[in-house]
């Protein structure tokens, strides 16, 4: 069967160039590009990478148009209902669900790891008191390369393996140890009997003086979000950390840039961005003016937690937070929380805007998560860790597959330049 191709004019001449057409099992086909710069002396120019396929990829698949994301071809609201985050872990990094003996023993492995070597929690004690959180993430992470070089050779399949558990494993013990620094309480050692999420409450909230006993529904809740977080396909983090390891970096040094791409408003920040946005509208009778601020283009407000750089309908994630977020705050007494009232009044007022209509700008993830955030007595400048802590898991899925993919090669990006032609040098004398 010939191979499927594209004629392509390249140039007032009429020139022509046949491009080769690969096709995905789901999503638009993918024109290959990569040998036209040599064939014609022209590189491409995509802003962003909006409509640029930077690899190849069985993990994750969205369908923006139609607010379809899938985990291995699993529909997400079919994992948020019936699954675990450590199941999910395991479908991402494996492929398939596992059977019951399959999940035990991962389950094991992870929780095998969750201790942190003692030298690193004098790391914590060198960054000042009030430092952000995730400052301390990126640092202690990208550390971890100095303390587990054991697990460190990327073309060893098992050094590969050990260093996924460990970066999954360990990632909450280090945000707790995060948060427990910046309040200046004592560390809080995991206690593996507890399940994943119930472990990181454990290690945030509890102290020695004190008996903590985990929440079910907050558990439940954290479990969900960090399921809905997990990956993204090749979104801005994603992406950062497949073009680090592109270059053979060692996996702590890769998620470590992953954290740090997370870390901007644009991306992980997001929900920490509503709730402040929902502080400064204040009362559901300041919507209309702020709806109209929105849309004003010479106004700097905008409307956080609305509208997706891939989806153009409502964010599957969305859905089916905004039914866990009643069900955390009805646990915690909160039902009448004006932030959540006045996120649920702007949401029906501005889906039944035709501005927002038009544009297809729909409530995102972000959203509810930080309203969920919010009613666990999780601190906002910890939301975007707790993003972290789940997406590692996709992170280092994508990494494990970038690895290991024969095609691949070090990430290296070209530009439009726009700078000074060639030019001599002058004399200091002479300036």
């Amino acid at each position: 069967m010939p191979k499927e191709t594209v004629t392509v004019i390249v140039n007032a001449t009429g020139e022509q160039l046949e491009l080769p057409v690969l096709r995905g099992s789901h999503g638009p086909p993918v024109i290959d590009i990569s040998q036209l710069p040599a064939k014609l002396g022209y590189f491409t120019y995509d802003p962003g990478f909006k409509g640029t396929a930077s690899c190849h990829s069985d993990i994750t698949y969205i369908d923006g148009d139609k607010g379809i994301l899938l985990y291995r071809g699993y529909p997400i609201d079919q994992l948020a209902e019936k699954s675990s985050f450590l199941e999910v872990a395991y479908l991402l990094l494996k492929g398939e669900l596992p059977d019951h003996p399959q999940l035990q023993t991962f389950t094991d492995t992870i929780m095998d790891h969750t201790m942190i070597h003692e030298n690193l929690r004098s790391f914590f004690g060198g960054f000042r008191y009030d430092a952000h959180p995730m400052a301390t993430m990126v640092g202690v992470v990208g550390s971890l390369s100095a303390f587990y070089h054991d697990s460190t050779d990327i073309n060893n399949p098992r050094h590969r393996e050990i260093a996924a558990h460990r970066m999954i494993a360990k990632m909450p013990t280090i945000a707790a140890a995060s948060y427990k620094s910046s309040v200046g309480q004592p560390y809080v050692y995991p206690n593996n009997k507890l399940g994943y999420c119930g472990n990181l409450l454990h290690m945030m909230f509890s102290v020695p003086c004190a008996e903590y006993e985990v929440n079910p529904v907050a558990e439940k809740a954290l479990d969900l979000l960090f399921i809905l977080h997990a990956d993204h396909e090749q979104n801005a983090s994603t992406s950062t950390v497949r073009l680090a390891g592109s270059s053979g970096a060692n996996p702590f040094a890769c998620i470590s840039s992953g954290i740090t791409a997370l870390w901007g408003p644009a991306h992980g920040g997001a929900n920490e961005a509503v709730l402040r946005m929902l502080e400064e509208i204040g009362d559901v009778s300041n919507i209309g003016k702020y709806l109209a601020k929105a849309k004003d283009k010479n106004d700097p407000f905008r409307l956080m937690g609305f509208g997706h750089r891939v989806y153009k309908n409502y964010d599957p994630r969305a859905r089916i937070l905004r039914k866990m977020c009643h069900e955390v705050l009805h646990e915690n007494g909160s039902s009448a929380d004006p932030l959540f009232e006045l996120a649920l009044r702007l949401e029906d007022i501005a889906l039944q805007d035709d501005y927002f209509i038009e544009r297809k700008l729909y409530p995102n993830v972000d959203f509810y998560s930080g309203l969920i955030y919010k009613a666990l007595k999780i601190p906002t400048n910890m939301f975007t860790v707790m993003f972290a802590i789940a997406r590692t898991v996709g992170w280092v899925a994508n990494w494990m597959e970038m690895v290991s993919d024969p095609r691949g090669v070090i990430g290296r990006p070209r530009q439009l330049y726009d700078g000074h032609c060639k030019r001599d040098y002058t004399p200091l004398s002479e300036r």
